[in-house]
């Protein structure tokens, strides 16, 4: 359909959403389960994780840092790549498309306008606590109501999230739900630690009292489930779907599945025809991970992978997403796809990304 686009399954819905008018939304969370050594590479060093979602939407506003002095970057054995929120803010500067800043509870606030759904001063906590999100329930329906309200407004909805260690606690969110996602849930590193999220999982759900005596998961509320083992941007995204009047694209990975069975859980008749996943060449491509295993226990959810063709690029930052570092966040894939949507090419797109980094 469009150069530097591959689309797994359908692609009427995008056909529709071609020359309309979207709505970008960013969603930051904090997950103390990101604190956890080597589960996430979403950020300079273990205590700057709480600092990524704020330096995210920091540098889309105001093209330069607040909440600290260090950029979030992934860096392993001394090379390193720059955020995906640089991508993002190259196409929302690309195609000057509105957007707006949820804080469904992070720790570290951003010095940017943004809306809170969350409880004053709450937080996602570290899940193997087995106590992760307090009332996810008021998260969800305060976004409910955010959805509903730009979605008068706009044709579709983008959504992109921005929280470290999110695909640990997205595999916890669907192993409580009863999918099977062990191994198969994407990373920021070349090296996907699953054992170590495996056993993180575990340990919350044991502590957070879902397994049974003999040691399996029944049918669980997907309220109980996030609050146990999952972060406040998964009910957060949910609500701004559930709450939506117009399609949406969900800018991610696995942690978007998530969102998937989440919703799905909430609403087993959902739709999934009038949403789809926009994400990066580089989560569908992942041989560490797998996706598509996990979207097709959920539903006939389509996905729409973008490739900025980086090989191209003679920034070497942007070179090691080539090699594992990052692959997805902050609504990267969906923000690019977006602008692929509006007309521009996967090389005007690519040229704005360099321009961002520099």
């Amino acid at each position: 359909m469009f150069d530097g686009l591959k689309s797994y399954g359908s692609n009427e819905l995008l056909k529709k959403l071609t020359g309309k008018n979207p709505f970008f939304i960013c969603t930051i969370a904090t997950t103390s389960t990101a604190i956890i050594p080597n589960i996430t590479g979403a950020g300079a060093t273990p205590e700057l994780m709480e600092y990524t979602p704020a330096g995210d939407v920091e540098l889309i506003v105001h093209s330069e840092l607040r909440c600290c002095d260090i950029p979030p970057q992934t860096i392993i054995d001394g090379a390193s790549a720059p955020t995906p929120a640089m991508l993002t803010k190259a196409a929302l500067e690309l195609t000057d498309v509105p957007y707006l800043i949820v804080d469904a509870g992070s720790k570290i606030k951003p010095d940017v306008p943004y809306i809170t759904v969350a409880e004053e001063g709450e937080y996602g906590h570290d899940i193997r606590t087995g106590h992760a999100v307090v009332n996810p329930r008021k998260i969800f329906e305060n976004s409910k109501i955010i959805g509903h309200q730009l979605s008068k407004y706009n044709d579709y909805l983008v959504i992109g999230e921005s929280i470290p260690a999110g695909t640990t606690t997205a595999l916890g969110t669907l192993t409580a739900l009863g999918y099977d996602a062990d191994f198969k849930v994407s990373g920021s590193m070349p090296e996907n630690p699953h054992n170590l999220k495996k056993d993180v999982v575990m340990e919350g759900l044991a502590n957070g009292g879902i397994l049974d005596g003999m040691g399996n998961i029944g049918k669980i509320d997907p309220f109980i489930a996030v609050s146990v083992v999952g972060d406040p941007m998964i009910p957060a995204v949910a609500g701004l779907v559930l709450g939506s009047n117009v399609p949406v694209i969900l800018a991610g990975g696995t942690q978007m599945a998530s969102v998937c069975g989440f919703i799905k859980a909430i609403d087993p008749d959902f739709d999934f025809a009038r949403i789809c996943l926009g994400t990066t060449s580089f989560v569908a491509d992942d041989n560490t991970s797998d996706l598509f295993n996990i979207t097709a226990q959920i539903g006939d959810i389509n996905i729409h992978a973008v490739n900025p063709q980086f090989g191209k690029s003679k920034n070497m930052g942007l070179k090691n997403y080539l090699n594992g570092f990052v692959k997805e966040g902050v609504g990267a894939g969906g923000a690019m796809l977006m602008a692929l949507l509006l007309g521009y090419s996967i090389d005007d797109i690519r040229q704005k990304v360099e321009e961002v980094c520099e």
